[in-house]
């Protein structure tokens, strides 16, 4: 049976880590005859749940990534299969289940119907040692390179917890020197950068150390540390942490996750840092001449017109300092405390300030 991985731009960094389990597979741009294989985000689920239904071919459909993981019953709607979670070891083991005609109940991490349209749902699977599989296929498909999977914090808004669990795990650095060898500029994704080497919680510089400079030792290599794809937690930015970005990195700018400017919001979404705490950040990062680019999230539930606009006062001060802001409306994700809330209005004022400010390219995102 033909194997196909659906790519398209959004999913390249799942394709990337998925292409090495199966080797065989070939990357299609539409549904094609044999086994399909999915994974995207809920912003993609309508497009994609639509192109399966009226796909007139025979294929076996098998989804994964972060809404298929946490809506599976809706996913199975339009699916055959669900891979839950990681799928480094679940999905050549169901491919391999399926071409020889196997018990597929066996196979730990999916769900799928019966002939009654029943759900089941089997066994979970443990979290994969990051260093049993590659970052990527340098041959077929390219991502920034992980570094770390999993985060200890229970934002409410975020499915990185739910996913990969709360246990933090981390690639080695000989690991991701071995890949690094593809690239002449190192990008990086982890739910927090500076946390490697670590539980999460308590930083670890000796180790982050460690691999910055291994990676330094490097010729001809640009490094970006703590820039998107990746970002930093607000109280990992210590004088201590951004003198090591300074000494090993190339960027100028780092990305770091305030959320809101409201201490009562970010007690409310179990954030796990203050508003204090994101100051701080902040002011070193300017004293460092690093420019901060900051996360913001507006329309949390229950949020206040007064809660928005101390967001809006702490993003005015940073855009006035020259840093940068990201800010978003919130989306309930499947599969998190959020999932079924209803986000608050956004207030008019937020919007025509964020809007000039984004028309003076001091701001980006969406917040409608």
């Amino acid at each position: 049976m033909d194997i196909n991985f659906r790519w398209n731009r959004k999913n390249s960094y799942s394709l990337a880590a998925l292409a090495p389990l199966l080797p065989d597979a070939r990357m299609a741009k539409k549904p094609e005859n044999g086994l399909m294989v999915y994974s995207f985000a809920s912003r993609q689920k309508t497009s994609i749940f639509r192109e399966v239904e009226n796909a007139s071919i025979e294929s076996i459909f098998v989804a994964g990534g972060p809404h298929p993981s946490g809506a599976p019953e809706e996913t199975l709607r339009y699916f055959d299969y669900v891979i839950i979670g990681e799928g480094e070891e679940t999905l050549p083991e169901l491919v391999r289940i399926l071409n020889s005609g196997g018990d597929v109940s066996r196979v730990k991490g999916i769900a799928y119907k019966t002939d009654e349209e029943e759900v089941v749902f089997t066994e979970a699977r443990k979290p994969v040692d990051l260093d049993m599989y590659p970052c990527f296929d340098p041959c077929r498909a390219m991502a920034p390179l992980e570094i770390s999977r999993g985060c200890p914090f229970g934002c409410k808004y975020c499915q990185t917890p739910r996913l990969f669990g709360r246990k933090v795990r981390h690639r080695s650095i000989d690991s991701i020197v071995k890949f690094a060898q593809h690239y002449s500029d190192l990008r990086f994704t982890s739910s927090n950068a500076l946390a490697y080497g670590s539980d999460g919680i308590h930083p670890r510089l000796d180790k982050v150390e460690k691999l910055l400079s291994a990676l330094r030792s490097m010729e001809d290599r640009k490094i970006y540390f703590g820039t998107f794809p990746s970002e930093v937690r607000p109280e990992f930015i210590t004088e201590d942490s951004i003198e090591l970005i300074t000494k090993y990195c190339d960027n100028s700018r780092l990305n770091l996750g305030a959320q809101s400017g409201s201490e009562r919001i970010l007690k409310e979404i179990q954030r796990g840092h203050t508003t204090e705490d994101s100051l701080k950040a902040i002011e070193t990062c300017f004293e460092y001449g690093i420019i901060p680019v900051v996360d913001f999230i507006v329309g949390f539930p229950d949020e206040t017109e007064e809660e928005q606009n101390e967001s809006l006062e702490m993003i005015r001060w940073i855009c006035k300092k020259g840093g940068k802001v990201h800010a978003h409306y919130l989306t309930p994700l499947p599969g998190t405390p959020y999932e079924n809330a209803i986000p608050s209005v956004v207030s008019r004022h937020f919007k025509k300030v964020l809007g000039k400010m984004a028309l003076e390219g001091k701001a980006t995102g969406s917040w409608e």
